[in-house]
């Protein structure tokens, strides 16, 4: 018994003993410094381990929260988080640092990033190389990625990502417009005609000048003739064909269905910052 006991002591002591040196053993960052903590972390960037990226930007910032290091480590685990296909994280990161660094001088990339990950939400594989349109997508994504865009041009409307902005808010503003068509047709098949209409009203009220008011108007008067709405089928009609001929639905397009030099471009990211 007394052998028993003195084992189970040994082996106490020894488990301690173990436990004491492992912190040390696998704690390889002990003695970093700030500046070390980014470099491997950027490394890490580099090299597409983008978890062990947000690990060192995370322990950075716990270990050395004030100065040019911490602040950086703020903002590029926001786009870490974002390379990693981790969306939520990638906003609430860019919106700490919005709050923390309101006048920093690179708080637009926060807003741009921010923009940029609902707007490439949802986005997988195959939808990255293969034709899809993208109008189908998740409208509340598209809707918020327009919106974050948006703030982005009315805060900083000299910012050097303002522009790409506009230019994205185009395409999304299409795109939302298009996906109320998408619902139009959806309703006209299921007989619901009045909710179709409603849906393209939508179109020709909040989306003027985008290449969906065309097929809205059409849409339009077919669910109107349905419901035995002579008048207001005609004035659809009557709408569209005034606004054709006066050129309103003339609208440069935006490349929804992109070639295939672009999906290459697309595929391999080099759109992102």
């Amino acid at each position: 018994m007394k052998t028993i006991r003195r084992f189970s002591a040994l082996l106490a002591a020894l488990l301690l003993s173990a436990c004491s040196l492992l912190p040390e053993q696998i704690d390889k960052t002990k003695d970093w410094s700030a500046q070390k903590f980014y470099k491997e972390a950027s490394a890490s960037m580099a090299d597409g381990s983008y978890e062990d990226a947000i690990k060192y930007y995370e322990t950075l910032e716990a270990r050395y929260p004030f100065g040019q290091y911490a602040m950086q480590a703020q903002i590029d685990v926001a786009y870490a988080y974002y390379k990693d296909g981790k969306p939520e994280e990638a906003i609430a990161a860019a919106n700490r640092f919005i709050k923390l660094h309101p006048r920093n001088p690179h708080v637009d990339y926060a807003y741009y990033l921010k923009g940029l990950v609902n707007f490439n939400r949802n986005m997988g594989f195959i939808q990255r190389f293969v034709p899809t349109d993208t109008s189908q997508r998740d409208p509340a994504a598209t809707l918020s990625s327009f919106n974050d865009f948006g703030e982005l041009v009315r805060r900083f409307p000299d910012s050097e990502y303002a522009e790409d902005a506009r230019q994205r808010m185009v395409y999304l503003r299409n795109n939302l417009a298009m996906s109320e068509v998408h619902a139009a047709r959806f309703y006209i098949k299921r007989g619901a005609y009045l909710a179709a209409a409603k849906r393209c009203v939508t179109v020709v009220e909040k989306f003027q000048r985008t290449p969906a008011v065309r097929e809205a108007l059409m849409i339009m008067g077919d669910a109107y003739d349905r419901l035995g709405m002579t008048q207001l089928a005609m004035d659809a009609r009557r709408v569209l064909a005034l606004n054709e001929e006066k050129g309103y639905l003339e609208v440069p397009e935006v490349e929804t269905d992109p070639s295939y030099g672009q999906r290459i471009w697309d595929f391999l990211e080099l759109d992102e910052n």
